[in-house]
């Protein structure tokens, strides 16, 4: 969710500095399967852990106004990635002492513990996105991500996977709600040209919240996304998005 400049370089000398292409990161966010289930019940306790009713996924998996995209991170175990967390079955590192190797082989059981779903050969479900399509709005129920997976733009690789979504299926509009607290989201939101539109008085039922109803308009705003998809890539990585079912619902 951070900037980056943009691609420079002097121009019309063979001495003109390039700014290497992005490098991939091991994510792919794609739309949400039937054994992605368990693992996107257990990121909304972890993201959102005082929601009640839980989100009945199955029930919206089959629902042909809702579309719901799971982020999965699909490195090789025994080649993590070392910018992110360990995964759950890493072998401890070798570089570390007895006490390092214990204290992550406890992290890991502790993990494994709070989220018995996931098992090795899985992909592990880093967070997910969910959106209802009704007639030509598009709106965002929820953006979520684990716990250590965040500060690391993944949800904003999730809003860009959703606002894709809204425009490849022709949407007019994209929508979503938020904490009037949330200061670090609104930011995010402000930044993809959502605006505030109105207030949901007492939205949230754990603290009776208030909501802000933000609203994006997606005309003529195809090449301000495309340019600040890029800056995102450039930051943080180049990840696979994967569409949606063609249909809109």
């Amino acid at each position: 969710m951070r900037r980056t400049a943009k691609d420079g370089g002097a121009a019309g000398g063979a001495s003109a500095k390039r700014t290497p292409p992005p490098s991939a990161r091991p994510f792919v966010v794609r739309p949400m399967e039937e054994r992605d289930l368990a693992q996107a019940g257990e990121v909304e306790r972890d993201a959102f852990p005082t929601q009640f009713p839980p989100t009945a996924f199955r029930r919206e998996l089959g629902n042909p106004l809702s579309r719901y995209m799971v982020l999965a991170r699909v490195d090789d175990p025994n080649q993590p990635d070392p910018r992110l967390p360990p995964l759950p079955d890493a072998p401890p590192a070798r570089r570390k002492g007895a006490l390092g190797r214990f204290m992550d082989g406890a992290r890991q059981a502790v993990w494994r513990m709070r989220n018995p779903s996931w098992q090795p050969g899985d992909d592990l479900i880093a967070g997910f996105v969910g959106m209802w399509r009704v007639a030509d709005e598009a709106h965002v129920v929820a953006i979520g991500a684990r716990t250590e997976y965040r500060g690391l733009g993944l949800g904003e690789l999730l809003l860009i996977a959703a606002v894709r979504h809204a425009v490849e299926t022709k949407a007019a509009i994209v929508t979503l709600e938020v904490r009037v607290s949330n200061r670090v989201a609104r930011n995010l939101y402000e930044k993809y040209g959502f605006t505030e539109r109105g207030v949901r008085k007492a939205y949230y039922s754990d603290n009776r919240e208030d909501a802000l109803i933000m609203t994006v308009e997606l005309r003529g705003r195809e090449r301000a996304f495309r340019e600040l998809a890029s800056r995102h890539e450039r930051r943080w990585g180049r990840s696979e998005i994967r569409g949606f079912r063609a249909d809109s619902g």
